[in-house]
C-alpha cells in the first residue's frame, strides 16, 4: 500500500499530510483557508486518492506560507508514495471544463520536477487567496515530487478556472501514479526514474 505520512514544522507553519494513492476514501482537510480546503478536496476526490491535510500557518500575515508549505509537503508525499516508480503508468493528462472555463494538465511522474503554467486569473484574489500563489503551489508540488507538469487555464470566471485546474491536476496525477496490472517494471528506458 502506498500510504505516506509527512510533516513539516517551521517558524511560520506546521503541516501534517497523509496521502494514500490506493484509497479513494475522503480525508480530512483543514488549512484555515476555506477555498484552499475546497480545492484540495476536489483534487483528491477527482484524482481517486485519499488526502488528509492539517495546516496551521501565519494567516495573520497572508496565506502564502501556508499554501506554499502545503505544496512542499504534498510534493514530498507524492515522491515518497511513488518511490522508485515500479509499475506506475507515469504519464497522464486531463482536460477539464467547468462551465465557460477549461483547464488542462499533462504530467510526467518521472522524477524531474518542472512546471510550465499558462493562463492567468483576472482578479487580484480568488476565493480570498492572492492569485499568484496558485501557480507557486503547483510549482512547489512539482519540484518536491519530481513531477513535470504543463498546466493551462482559460475562461472568464476565476473560481471556475481555479477549480477546473485543481481537478485536472488531481485526475492526471491519480492516473499517472496508478499501478499497471501488466507489469512491475520501472517505466523508463534508463531502468530508473
Amino acid at each position: 500500500m502506498r500510504r505516506v505520512h509527512r510533516t513539516r514544522k517551521t517558524k511560520e507553519t506546521s503541516i501534517d499530510i497523509i496521502l494514500d494513492l490506493d484509497s479513494p476514501h475522503e480525508g480530512e482537510i483543514a488549512t484555515g483557508i476555506a477555498f484552499f480546503d475546497h480545492m484540495l478536496s476536489a483534487m483528491a476526490t477527482h484524482g481517486g486518492f485519499s488526502l488528509s491535510c492539517s495546516a496551521r500557518g501565519d494567516l495573520e500575515v497572508d496565506s502564502h506560507h501556508t499554501i506554499e508549505d502545503t505544496g512542499i509537503v504534498l510534493g514530498q508525499a507524492f515522491r515518497d508514495a511513488i518511490a522508485d516508480g515500479r509499475g506506475i503508468v507515469r504519464f497522464a493528462h486531463a482536460i477539464i471544463p467547468m462551465d465557460e472555463s477549461i483547464a488542462t494538465a499533462a504530467l510526467d511522474c518521472g522524477g524531474r520536477g518542472f512546471l510550465v503554467f499558462k493562463g492567468c486569473f483576472f482578479h487580484p484574489r480568488v476565493g480570498g487567496i492572492e492569485r499568484e500563489i496558485f501557480e507557486h503551489f503547483f510549482y512547489s508540488i512539482c519540484v518536491h515530487a519530481g513531477i513535470t507538469a504543463h498546466l493551462a487555464i482559460d475562461g472568464k470566471n476565476d473560481h471556475h478556472k481555479c477549480e477546473a485546474l485543481f481537478k485536472a491536476f488531481g485526475i492526471a496525477v491519480g492516473a499517472a501514479t496508478r499501478l499497471r496490472a501488466d507489469t512491475q517494471k520501472i517505466p523508463s528506458t534508463k531502468g530508473i526514474l
